[in-house]
């Protein structure tokens, strides 16, 4: 039950929290902005907590866990005495919805805006804001663009499906580029588009493109239909070409449950939150994070993490910790020129940065936005987990 009484601290902590500042001396702050979907208008009345003593609703703990992060972030930044002032919004208030806030006077002159979106709704708004001002607006979770267009002051950290699927098509081209590699995919809109971006590149790589084989599967296949594909004398190459995580594990199953069938799969990004893949079979799988958990800095967030909280950080405290410290870091260093020192390895913590300008019209000189192109693979392999970049 400590867990539970730490998540309610947490949360009546948050809800007289807003705004928060890291301390500062006789220099003027420089301002920054954070946005989560915390959700305290259903969580909370004007008496205190209203939704039971030992119940916490899932769809409140990633962005309460983000904001553990970036509290635990402005702890560090405190210590340092960094002149940061950091205010934090509902984005999900009802009371106190985000187009009235960005009407607010704190935010005139703010310098940099940190959110973590969970709707493609959710974005264009504090975009369109961060166009208006020129303020960076780092999107820290969420994969989609939202829409957005010509606004080289929105930064993806997250990067699109079409990016992940490129770094897939570089790194089987890389490793197996005289395989034969069978992509099973099933019927669909992302089905159709992961094949053509895949289709597309296979055209224009210079050299021996991929030799892929296509097989569509219903979703309800048998192992079978799946080993009807592989060769017993060599080492499969397979590749799922859907997100949908059911097809995804009954495919690892098929494989696995074949054990006179050497076979390498490679998944979707998607794959990063499922935790039974890979006790028996190899998968690797693309992710723009790469949360080792046992290097100097995440071992000393974790035990911070522990004796606040008497919990685990999920990788959302991560992603909230390493956004708010290393981007206001940055900022601090850089000032306006933050924009163009975004892939600066400058106060790194987990994870590389490479954040390009996303431009398919060429003829337009503004950017739609910018995109961390920096992608990562995992291999899972007898319960073991590795970093293969």
């Amino acid at each position: 039950m400590r867990l539970i009484f730490g998540v309610l601290f947490m949360l009546a902590e948050l809800c007289l929290a807003l705004p928060v500042s890291a301390q500062t001396d006789t220099v003027k702050p420089l301002k920054v902005a954070v946005f989560a979907p915390v959700y305290l208008d259903s969580a909370f009345t004007e008496t205190g907590y209203k939704l039971g003593r030992n119940l916490i609703p899932k769809y409140i703990l990633p962005g309460l866990e983000f904001y553990n992060g970036v509290m635990l972030a402005i702890d560090s930044l405190n210590i340092e005495k960094a002149p940061v002032e950091v205010f934090f919004y509902d984005s999900k208030s009802t009371t106190n919805p985000v187009e009235e806030v960005l009407e607010r006077p704190e935010l005139t002159d703010i310098s940099l805006i940190i959110a973590s979106f969970n709707t493609r709704s959710d974005v264009k708004p504090l975009a369109d804001f961060a166009l208006q001002h020129t303020i960076p607006l780092i999107s820290s979770i969420y994969p989609n663009d939202g829409g957005v267009r010509a606004n080289p002051f929105f930064v993806m950290i997250n990067p699109t499906l079409k990016t992940h699927i490129e770094a897939i098509y570089k790194y089987l081209h890389r490793a197996y580029p005289l395989e034969n590699i069978i992509l099973f995919r099933r019927s669909g809109a992302i089905e159709d588009m992961i094949l053509s971006v895949l289709n597309s590149i296979n055209k224009k790589t210079p050299g021996l493109p991929l030799k892929l084989k296509i097989i569509e599967l219903s979703d309800e296949f048998t192992p079978e239909q799946v080993t009807a594909y592989l060769d017993s004398t060599r080492k499969n190459i397979l590749l799922c070409g859907t997100l949908n995580e059911a097809f995804g594990m009954n495919l690892v199953k098929a494989v696995s449950s074949s054990k006179s069938y050497r076979s390498v799969i490679m998944g979707m990004p998607t794959w990063d939150g499922i935790k039974d893949l890979g006790k028996d079979a190899e998968i690797i799988y693309s992710t723009p994070y790469n949360f080792s958990r046992t290097d100097k800095p995440s071992v000393q967030l974790t035990n911070k993490y522990r004796a606040k909280y008497t919990g685990r950080p999920s990788d959302m405290v991560f992603k909230g910790f390493e956004s708010m410290y290393h981007f206001t870091k940055l900022l601090l260093t850089h000032g306006n020129g933050l924009i163009n020192n975004l892939s600066s390895k400058e106060y790194k913590l987990f994870n590389d940065f490479d954040i390009q300008p996303v431009n398919p019209d060429k003829e337009n000189f503004l950017p739609d936005y910018l995109e961390n192109k920096k992608i990562y693979f995992i291999r899972k392999m007898d319960g073991q987990v590795k970093s293969i970049n």
